[in-house]
């Protein structure tokens, strides 16, 4: 068929971005269907089951009027479909000691609003990383990365369809698969329309009934068991990051407190159900590469987004991820350790934290169910993204890094 692969693209697009409500029961929800004669809103918004009514009066109870859970819990319940800046997304977004203002009053020295590589002084490397779009110039456009993380531009739809395990690599057998596919008349070759028509964005306003949209209940009971997202904030910018110990996935102990000092320290949270966050191992990996001589990794594993008990994903069973919420710390450590290697992270020396089942860190964090953070060497926080899926950035936070690390380095010799 000649738009299989697009038809492909809108169902990556609708199953990680626009999580519409189910006007049928089913994904962990126990919503009565409605019946032809309701009306049309009522047949559409289900009443919510009895737990997730109790859910929403234990969620009030327990957060202030202004709060972040709070701000989602309308969001839920006035329907919305959880895009960005709907909900708590409208509120936590990316936070950065270093902003334009920041660095162009250090660095720009000649005050024409923009910053030369003499003027930045750091290396060609870390120069070019920031240096988006290759003008060998610095400006306030190269460090804003402030759009959602998951806007189906052509080059993340090409690499959604052509990711086909989802661990967040594309290898060159996938790629000629994806040739193949697009190829439709075996013709040996792409013509530029070809690509044009495979590769056209969904259009956003589409409703697509999916086997696996949410009820607004799923959404209420998973907000409360911390699966959408912490319940906390987090820490601020500026503030001293809180202390925590955790084994990794190996049992070797890392205590906070213990590696602050000596290198920055990078935090990143996910878990294997989340596909926003498998979809940037490949990211985090290179990363992790391209810095681990000049800042301390850590990866800590946090509660599952999408358990086959919760808010359940096809795009998950598709690649075969279908495990309940692990009840244990043993659970936890061991799907962590499948989410290690399917990630392809098996040979890295990326130490895989993974957080205890009553979610003391992630919660601290506000790490779910993704998230980065930047510590400096006095152990304050110098970059909070905002919350994932959508504010979950590795090279907005690599940005951030280039600068703290730029700082530290000793002064040249006149």
């Amino acid at each position: 068929m000649r738009h299989s692969a697009n038809f492909i693209a809108c169902l990556i697009f609708t199953t990680l971005i626009t999580p519409t409500w189910s006007d049928e029961p089913g994904n962990s929800s126990k919503e009565s269907p409605a019946t032809s004669g309701q009306d049309e809103e009522t047949r559409t918004t289900p009443p919510l089951t009895p737990e997730a009514e109790q859910a929403v009066v234990e969620l009030r109870a327990s957060h202030p009027a202004d709060s972040e859970p709070l701000a989602m819990l309308d969001a839920i319940l006035n329907g919305s479909r959880l895009g960005p800046g709907e909900g708590w997304f409208k509120h936590a977004v990316s936070r950065s000691h270093y902003t334009w203002d920041v660095v162009s009053r250090k660095y720009d020295a000649d005050t024409d609003g923009a910053i030369s590589a003499e003027e930045f002084g750091g290396s060609e490397t870390d120069f070019a990383r920031l240096d988006r779009n290759g003008n060998k110039s610095l400006a306030e456009d190269d460090l804003d990365l402030s759009g959602n993380s998951l806007y189906p531009s052509p080059g993340f739809m090409l690499f959604f369809m052509a990711d086909a395990d989802a661990n967040g690599k594309v290898t060159p057998e996938e790629f000629s698969s994806l040739f193949s596919r697009f190829d439709t008349d075996g013709r040996g070759y792409l013509a530029l329309d070809d690509l044009r028509d495979e590769l056209l964005p969904p259009d956003p306003g589409q409703r697509h009934r999916r086997p696996d949209a949410p009820s607004r209940s799923t959404l209420i009971l998973g907000l409360q068991r911390q699966e959408i997202g912490s319940l906390q904030p987090g820490p601020a910018l500026e503030e001293l990051a809180p202390d925590f110990t955790l084994h990794t996935v190996d049992d070797r102990e890392v205590t906070l407190s213990k590696e602050v000092g000596e290198k920055p320290i990078v935090l990143i949270f996910g878990n294997f159900t989340c596909g926003p966050f498998r979809s940037q191992s490949g990211n985090i990996e290179k990363l992790y590469q391209r810095y681990k001589d000049r800042a301390k990794f850590f990866l800590v594993y946090v509660r599952e987004a999408h358990p086959a008990d919760g808010w359940w994903m096809t795009s998950n069973q598709r690649v075969g991820i279908d495990l309940t919420q692990p009840t244990t710390n043993a659970e936890r450590r061991a799907v962590a350790a499948t989410c290690r290697s399917h990630l392809g992270l098996d040979d890295s020396d990326l130490p895989f934290l993974v957080d205890t089942v009553d979610d003391k860190v992630g919660a601290a964090y506000s790490g779910m169910p993704n998230r980065l953070y930047l510590i400096n060497t006095e152990g304050r926080v110098m970059f909070k993204s905002g919350r994932g899926p959508f504010g979950f950035k590795p090279r907005e936070m690599e940005q951030v890094l280039i600068m703290l690390l730029l700082e530290l380095q000793p002064p040249t010799s006149p």
